[in-house]
């Protein structure tokens, strides 16, 4: 039987955020745990760290949060349905979090605008030639 097939008793934490599908990759796990965006029992933790299920696990990703336990333990990454059931989040954490979002949605795009069209490219072109030349 292979090692991701057996229950584990625990699992490295960047390997847990990575099954979990709390980031894509490992390298970005292990860069967010490096970063200190992550916290195990309220202390900083370092990629390899066990996790055990009852762990409570603060995550930081972008402007979102996340504050859950540890249900089970996986080191095999799978479907998000499947992977949602190893963790349990905090009521308050799941609310703060639908919020921001919604609130991010009724905001629109915001600052992202489109690319200048060849109008405004002239523009630009035109007033940078100015301020280069001294006119």
């Amino acid at each position: 039987m292979s090692e991701s097939a057996t229950p584990a008793a625990s699992a490295r934490l960047d390997k847990w955020l990575w099954a979990a599908r709390f980031f894509k990759t490992r390298a970005l796990a292990v860069e967010a745990i490096n970063g200190g965006r992550i916290k195990v029992n309220d202390q900083r933790a370092k990629p390899g760290r066990a996790i055990t299920p009852g762990a409570r696990l603060e995550i930081h990703k972008d402007s979102l949060a996340w504050t859950i336990e540890v249900l089970a333990i996986s080191t095999q990454r799978r479907p998000a349905s499947e992977a949602a059931l190893l963790y349990r989040e905090d009521e308050a954490s799941r609310l703060r979090r639908e919020e921001l979002v919604r609130a991010r949605r009724e905001a629109g795009p915001g600052l992202a605008t489109a690319r200048p069209t060849k109008r405004d490219r002239r523009l630009i072109q035109r007033f940078t030639h100015m301020n280069d030349t001294g006119e």
